[in-house]
């Protein structure tokens, strides 16, 4: 087989994001190898120590080891040793994390990998019958799929210390999603982008109505003022954001009367602008109008299923903050 069948996956259509991995492995050693790990008197010295420094090496060369794997700029890689008397074995976890266009996995794995060997390493004059198992990703966390758990789940003890984050949820939140197009609300076109917010929001945990409505000011303008009447809490439009001459969806959201929420307009272009660079384009906007959060995104599908990843994240402390609650 040529070289030319092997290829780095291409990560330049996507954004960087917040990454985070964990894994976990154990070396299992015997009764009289896990007292001389533990109670560090190997020959060759303290094998806990050596084995976190390992690890943290490990992560780094990550890139140098797998011939695909994508170098990456690490943040943070943290190696523990944790003895299990129980099975008289050494639990090595490595966690690793970055912000990148693509995942830590491999390398939270290079990590607890090279500190189980160096474990073996250091232990293997005492006890050569030593053994490496259940090498495995705990969790991760960031991208498009956000966080991912091993189906064969975590202790109580690794929820506390590593709390994996998902993006907070919207159960049972009032939402509404509205899609501005004189085609799709006269039966001419099918909508499609309207569609990828009710999925999203649905997948938090949303209740979620969904309608079609022509483009320009009205009757936007006064279907939102009566949602939020309605006791909707967040409403996500979809259309109607560009530079086109019936592109009055940014106008309809002030002239309802709301107080303009500029930063999250400003990361969704921000962020966007990974995407393509026509997303400095978007005239998207958002609004709070009485206890309702207003958001304008662009109408095709594949701006509204990015935009909404992107300001998913945010969607539960915003409403929470305009309920009253603090920043924190």
């Amino acid at each position: 087989m040529s070289v030319e069948s092997f290829h780095m996956a291409d990560v330049r259509g996507k954004r960087p994001t917040r990454r985070r991995a964990v894994a976990v492995g154990e070396l299992h050693a015997g009764a009289e190898a896990y007292a001389a790990i533990v109670e560090r008197r190997l020959p060759k010295g303290d094998a806990m120590v050596m084995a976190e420094i390992a690890g943290l090496q490990g992560a780094k060369q990550a890139s140098n080891l797998m011939p695909l794997c994508h170098p990456l700029l690490l943040e943070l890689v943290r190696v523990r040793c944790v003895p299990v008397p129980e099975r008289r074995a050494i639990r090595v976890y490595c966690e690793v994390a970055t912000e990148a266009r693509t995942g830590v996995e491999m390398e939270a794995l290079a990590g607890a990998s090279a500190a189980l060997l160096t474990l073996y390493d250091l232990t293997k004059p005492v006890e050569p019958a030593l053994s490496i198992e259940a090498v495995r990703l705990l969790f991760k966390e960031g991208g498009k799929k956000g966080l991912w758990r091993h189906p064969l789940g975590m202790s109580d003890e690794e929820i506390a210390h590593y709390k994996p984050r998902d993006v907070a949820r919207l159960e049972g939140v009032p939402c509404a999603v509205i899609t501005l197009s004189d085609r799709v609300s006269n039966g001419e076109a099918e909508d499609a982008s309207g569609p990828e917010l009710v999925n999203g929001l649905k997948k938090l945990g949303a209740e979620v109505r969904a309608e079609q409505l022509p483009d320009g000011i009205e009757p936007l303008r006064s279907r939102l003022i009566f949602l939020a009447a309605d006791g909707v809490r967040l409403c996500l439009c979809t259309g109607g954001t560009g530079l086109g001459p019936r592109d009055n969806t940014p106008e309809a959201l002030l002239q309802a009367g709301g107080i303009e929420v500029e930063g999250l307009a400003e990361m969704f272009r921000s962020e966007s602008r990974h995407y393509t660079p026509l997303a400095w384009l978007s005239r998207a906007r958002a609004i709070r109008l009485d206890r309702m959060l207003v958001i304008a995104l662009p109408g095709s599908p594949r701006a509204a299923r990015q935009g909404f990843d992107i300001l998913a994240p945010l969607l539960a402390h915003a409403l929470a903050m305009v309920e009253g609650a603090g920043h924190a």
